[in-house]
């Protein structure tokens, strides 16, 4: 019988409200949005099932142990008391990571980390007169800890590598954009997938990919090469098979056309490399074209997505820049639902079209906005 156990989910700052979406749509249970996090229950099935297929998050968490503690020696305890031979055996390697808030016990987190392997090995030591390695590159157990105060929180990272990492993007651009970013853009901007999607700056091809795996229903994890839990002692082979079999079998058909744009030509040779390798078996076209000189060749409905460059990777006048995206689209795109994530928040304002929506976001450490213009005749209006 399989046991239900609490998990948490990682993401980025103002996706914890699409994560949630995803978990429940998923099969989740007691799903509770936090701060960069959405918790949840599910089984050993559903913890693979969650790092297959969830596209906003970054890593998937299993807490394992929670106490209080009043000093140093009294963290030492519960940590060395906690039974780790269910998790690691003397031939394993782990590697600890931990963050620290308001404790007055830790002034630092490698303190914290050396305290916790110490409690470890020590375990070990008493019990096995052996012990684990500690593995600072491929470790066979991520273990994370979390102190707020005198609370604390152990957990082991099912997931290892960032998600964001899929497996498709193997050629990159000098300031590629996150796979998990762009997905929950597409998911933000509520594309209907019934209508055709460009990015006129597609660089490396991210967004048009995530779009591909989300108008076919395509787990984005599937080409990912492995997870941290398949190194785990309760690691079930036939299980994540039978899991992903499953999600295979959920992969449905997609007719509209997605295409990109690009300057660059060696950007657009590394787009079409990155879409081989994806397999999203959908024609994706991506074209060496000046978006500022191209127009919309109908009055059918089209979703644009634009991450248009920041003025630290560019050397024109991004206040020049910006206009121009406005004018093109203003002059050109009638008909369009135009998505646009920056983290120029002064060069925005040259865009010139009114926004129906603006969203606050972080594009690495950068604070950004996700801003919607719907260009159609007559409802909304270029400002003067």
């Amino acid at each position: 019988m399989s046991v239900n156990f609490k998990m948490i989910a990682k993401t980025f700052y103002g996706f914890e409200d699409i994560l949630a979406d995803e978990l429940l749509v998923l099969g989740a249970q007691k799903i509770n949005k936090g701060l960069r996090s959405v918790s949840f229950y599910g089984d050993k099935g559903f913890l693979y099932k969650s790092n297959l297929c969830l596209r906003t998050a970054l890593k998937i968490l299993k807490p394992v142990n929670e106490f209080k503690f009043t000093d140093v020696d009294d963290y030492y305890k519960n940590i060395n008391n906690f039974p780790w031979e269910n998790l690691l055996s003397v031939d394993s390697s782990f590697i600890i990571n931990s963050v620290v808030f308001h404790s007055k016990t830790f002034n630092n987190s490698k303190y914290a980390s050396l305290k916790a392997k110490d409690a470890i090995v020590d375990r070990f030591r008493d019990k096995f007169k052996n012990r684990p390695d500690v593995d600072s590159f491929k470790p066979d157990l991520k273990i994370e800890i979390h102190i707020n105060k005198n609370y604390c929180t152990i957990s082991i990272d099912s997931s290892g590598e960032s998600l964001h990492k899929r497996g498709y993007k193997k050629y990159n651009s000098y300031a590629p954009l996150n796979e998990v970013l762009a997905a929950g853009i597409i998911l933000m901007s509520n594309w209907d997938k019934n209508s055709d999607l460009l990015d006129p700056m597609c660089g490396t091809g991210t967004i048009l990919i995530e779009a591909a795996m989300i108008a076919r229903n395509i787990a984005p994890n599937l080409n990912r090469p492995s997870f941290a839990f398949e190194k785990w002692l309760d690691w079930d082979q036939d299980l994540f098979e039978l899991i992903e079999e499953s999600v295979i079998k959920k992969i449905i058909d997609f007719d509209c056309k997605l295409y990109g744009f690009d300057l660059s030509n060696s950007m657009i040779k590394k787009a079409e490399k990155n879409i081989e390798i994806s397999q999203v078996d959908v024609e994706i076209e991506v074209k060496n074209k000046d978006f500022l000189k191209s127009s919309k060749e109908d009055e059918d409905d089209l979703h644009i997505i634009i991450n248009p460059p920041y003025d630290k990777r560019i050397s024109t006048d991004v206040n020049s820049l910006y206009k121009s995206i406005g004018d093109t689209l203003k002059n050109n795109y009638l008909f369009s639902n135009v998505w646009i994530i920056t983290a120029n928040l002064d060069a925005i304002k040259s865009i010139g079209l009114r926004t129906s929506k603006k969203i606050k976001l972080f594009n690495a450490n950068l604070e950004s906005r996700l801003l919607n213009y719907k260009i159609y005749p007559g409802t909304k209006k270029d400002k003067k």
